[in-house]
């Protein structure tokens, strides 16, 4: 059955916040970077497919829609 503990729920060293907030950051900015890449791919494929564009179009609408991002939110 369940055991029944008085102390605390967590023991042992101390929170390390600077590696929490680290972490974080680094949290943040890979789903800046995932975000951007695909909202560059979803408007490269919609100028690709439903367009005139063609692929070698798209593929450049791409790369310029991401570096444009990483630029403009760095």
């Amino acid at each position: 059955m369940a055991e029944h503990h008085s102390g605390p729920a967590e023991t042992g060293a101390p929170m390390d916040y600077a590696e929490h907030e680290k972490t974080y950051n680094f949290f943040l900015e890979g789903t800046k970077i995932v975000t951007i890449f695909c909202v560059a791919l979803l408007i490269a494929m919609a100028a690709g497919f439903f367009t005139s564009a063609g692929f070698f179009t798209a593929l450049v609408l791409f790369i310029l829609l991401n570096v444009a991002g990483f630029v403009l939110l760095r």
